[in-house]
Order: structure tokens, then C-alpha cells, then sequence
């Protein structure tokens, strides 16, 4: 299998989410247990020209993660309750990310419904990472992830050294389709999420 590498993830925003559909996200939880999924929904944010992103405005303490280096994972909460899993993009200094939305899960899926506290002999494929905050939930993902390394040639024992991978599509590439991103009030019309629409995993 062939990891992404930071230089995978420091173009723009819009072709990364694009790219990262059919890419297998590997991450080891919390619990220290590890589960996959194919990524088949993503959103692409950009800087000041992206009313809709959060470094919309430049930089602020909350948005300097978006402005580099690209290939970090960058983790924020919403509504207080639900952990958002992106990863910066863009050459370093200038700010994006793309938005994780949805796995179709790969490996492990009875460790996700257990931490989404499912029903484990009744709960459907779908109930566990269609939506960012399920994804993160079942991938055991919290804000102490924000910054974590995913880009292979990041971490001290590359790749073995990271609790985020990420595995290239290769054969697995999808036709994307590209419309409108959700839960947002800016911006709304701009065609920057992308998804795979064979899957039966997208968040809506």
C-alpha cells in the first residue's frame, strides 16, 4: 500500500478533496485500537476568499492551523458536542482544509459502533460515519488529535510512527460528484463538496 505524503496534501483544497475520495483513512483511536474506512464525501475550505471557512477572516488562534504546514489534521468542535476531522492544505502560508464528511467503514466496525454506543446486532453500516461528527466518534477522534500528523513523511518513524494514515485510492479512484456544501450559511452556492454517489454512506 502507498501512504499520502505531504506533498499530496499542499495543492489546493478543492483538488485534494477531490483526490482524497477512494483514499482508506487509518486511524488508531484513543483506546489504541485501530479502524479504516474509505473516504466517500469531503468539503473543500479555502482563506479569506472562502466566507464559509473558518479562516475566512485570516488568521486568527483558531484558524493559524490552516495556514501550514500542510499534511496535519486539523480538529474543531460544533455545537459543543460533535469533533470535526479536517486535513490543511495549500502551499505553507496559505490557508485550506478539507472537510472529512463520511467513511465507508473498511476495517474494524465493530469497534466503531461500540464507541458510537450503537445497538452492536442491529445498527447499519451507514449509522457509523456518515456525518463528520460520527466519523469522528466512531474513529475515536477528539481536539487533542488537532495538529497530529497524517502526511507519511511527517512522523518520526514514518509511517509506523502516526495514529492517522492515510492509504492511497489507486485502483479504487471514483467519478466524483461536486454540489453545494452543508450546514453552512455563506457561500452556500459554490460546488465544494465532493462525493462518491455510488456509496451508500454520505451523510445525506
Amino acid at each position: 500500500m502507498t501512504f499520502l505524503a505531504a506533498d499530496f496534501f499542499a495543492r489546493a483544497a478543492v483538488d485534494v478533496a477531490r483526490d482524497l475520495l477512494g483514499a482508506t483513512l487509518r486511524a488508531r483511536g484513543n483506546d489504541g485500537l485501530w479502524t479504516a474506512g474509505r473516504i466517500v464525501e469531503t468539503e473543500a475550505y479555502g482563506g479569506q476568499d472562502d466566507p464559509a471557512s473558518h479562516a475566512g477572516r485570516g488568521r486568527t488562534p483558531r484558524s493559524e492551523i490552516m495556514f501550514g504546514p500542510a499534511g496535519v489534521a486539523y480538529v474543531y468542535l460544533i455545537y459543543g458536542v460533535h469533533h470535526c476531522l479536517n486535513f490543511v492544505t495549500e502551499a505553507d502560508g496559505e490557508a485550506g482544509a478539507v472537510l472529512i464528511r463520511s467513511l465507508e467503514p473498511v476495517d474494524g466496525q465493530m469497534v466503531m459502533a461500540r464507541r458510537r454506543g450503537l445497538d452492536l446486532g442491529r445498527y447499519r453500516r451507514r449509522d457509523l460515519c456518515a456525518g463528520p461528527g460520527k466519523l469522528s466518534q466512531a474513529m475515536g477522534l477528539d481536539l487533542s488529535w488537532n495538529g497530529t500528523p497524517v502526511a507519511a513523511d511527517h512522523g518520526p518513524e514514518s509511517p509506523s510512527g502516526l495514529r492517522l494514515l492515510l492509504v492511497e485510492a489507486g485502483s479504487a479512484a471514483v467519478d466524483w460528484q461536486a454540489g453545494p456544501r452543508i450546514g453552512i450559511s455563506r457561500a452556500v452556492d459554490r460546488p465544494l463538496r465532493f462525493v462518491d454517489p455510488d456509496s451508500d454512506c454520505l451523510s445525506r
